[in-house]
């Protein structure tokens, strides 16, 4: 296909490939940003475009494609907005919380949790904690390895939901695409 059959192409579709951008973006500025790099691709490799073959529905894959491309790079990119002033006890290898009684209180919370929790999820919690391996735990309580692992991400998901009751773990926020 050569440039010019491209565009004419392009030009038929432009609405539809756009609505298309966002659709997926849900944000009229990402549209633009997606149709405008779906374009580019698709007109850097044009002369793979077999003719005879559906124009639209082959655009439509290269912007569904770049829209995926760019949600698992800004997925790997995620960064942080605040001043590094903010994280220097990581740096510093210090304690982020401002005294050792309130990391204390915090501590004893989560012992109250892990109390609270069934026992079938609390032992094999604790014996992963305390650096056991899935297959140890597994022998160790002639449980299959499966159930394990199972058990591990109940426990996790309680623990979870008793620390966000008690106001200690902000509630997850969905993530923005």
């Amino acid at each position: 296909m050569t440039h010019l059959e491209f565009n004419s192409e392009l030009n038929n579709i432009k609405d539809t490939l756009f609505g298309f951008a966002l659709k997926l973006t849900k944000d009229y500025q990402d549209a633009q940003d997606l149709f405008q790099d779906a374009v580019t691709r698709g007109f850097r490799y044009s002369e793979k475009f077999e003719t005879g073959t559906n124009f639209r529905a082959w655009m439509s894959t290269i912007v569904r494609n770049t829209f995926i491309n760019k949600c698992r790079a800004a997925k790997k990119r995620r960064t942080v907005s605040e001043p590094i002033e903010n994280f220097t006890y990581a740096l510093e290898g210090q304690n982020p919380l401002a005294n050792q009684g309130e990391m204390n209180v915090r501590i004893q919370e989560i012992y109250q949790a892990l109390d609270q929790l069934n026992e079938i999820y609390r032992i094999p919690f604790l014996l992963h904690f305390q650096g056991y391996e899935y297959k140890d735990i597994a022998e160790e309580l002639n449980i299959p390895i499966g159930t394990i692992k199972s058990r591990l991400h109940t426990a996790r998901q309680q623990l979870k939901e008793m620390m966000i009751a008690k106001n200690r773990l902000p509630e997850p926020v969905a993530a923005d695409m």
